[in-house]
């Protein structure tokens, strides 16, 4: 089985999820893990194809800033 594996910085989305990625590393690994990397630069991924999107350095909780405070 053969795993992709796509990285680079956001620089724009739409109501569709489709995402302007810039600095693009594509990484594949194949059923020996043996593990190849390309550089793609800019590329918009279309949001139908995408199956997990997560922060690459982690995450940390904010305040809402929508959130009208009760007086």
């Amino acid at each position: 089985m053969l795993t992709c594996l796509v990285s680079g910085i956001l620089k724009g989305y739409d109501q569709l999820m489709n995402l302007v990625l810039d600095d693009v590393k594509e990484t594949m690994r194949d059923e020996s893990g043996n593990e190849t990397t390309r550089s793609l630069g800019l590329i918009v991924a279309r949001g139908t194809l995408l199956v997990l999107i997560s922060p690459a350095d982690g995450s940390e909780e904010i305040a809402n800033p929508f959130l009208q405070q009760e007086e």
